[in-house]
């Protein structure tokens, strides 16, 4: 690919797969958040890629547009398709775990605050609410799990990343 036509599809590129990180990692944070689904100890590691990955991707995009080296723009994109598919192993071992295929960690508990803030049933949360197991999918959709949609959206987003690093 030339250059002068290689430079607007890495910005472009960059700018897609730092707003498609965010929008993931966005959608797990929803869910968390708005939907109540409160993640283990694998799901919050799940996240780190895109954490690292979309505020690096649009680095990539502003170097890009300023007509910064090619070698540093293809060279944040690597590093990019590196993390997402860091996301994708994690994804992987996570929906092994799901399915029993393999153990997961032994004390894969949750972070998350899954207790109340009222003090009134502080008590009662405390002795009834338990945190997430990794080996239980809190909810499966078209057959997958949080996990298994991760490894969709990691291998996609990695593939991106490459492609536009070549």
């Amino acid at each position: 690919m030339p250059t002068a036509i290689a430079q607007p599809h890495r910005t472009l590129t960059a700018l897609f797969l730092g707003i498609a990180m965010a929008i993931v990692v966005g959608t797990a944070l929803g869910f968390e958040h708005i939907g109540g689904y409160i993640p283990c100890a694998l799901c919050l590691e799940q996240r780190i890629p895109y954490y690292i990955g979309a505020p690096l991707m649009l680095v990539a995009a502003i170097v890009s547009k300023a007509g910064g080296p090619s070698w540093a723009v293809r060279g944040l994109l690597a590093v990019g398709g590196l993390l997402m598919l860091y996301g994708l192993v994690l994804g992987v071992y996570h929906s092994g775990v799901e399915w029993h295929w393999w153990e997961g960690p032994a004390s894969c508990a949750t972070s998350a605050d899954a207790v109340t803030r009222d003090a009134g049933s502080l008590l009662g949360d405390l002795s009834s609410k338990k945190p997430p197991s990794c080996d239980a999918a809190a909810l499966r959709v078209l057959g997958l799990s949080f996990a298994g949609w991760n490894v969709l959206a990691s291998a996609v987003l990695a593939a991106v990343a490459f492609r536009a690093a070549r």
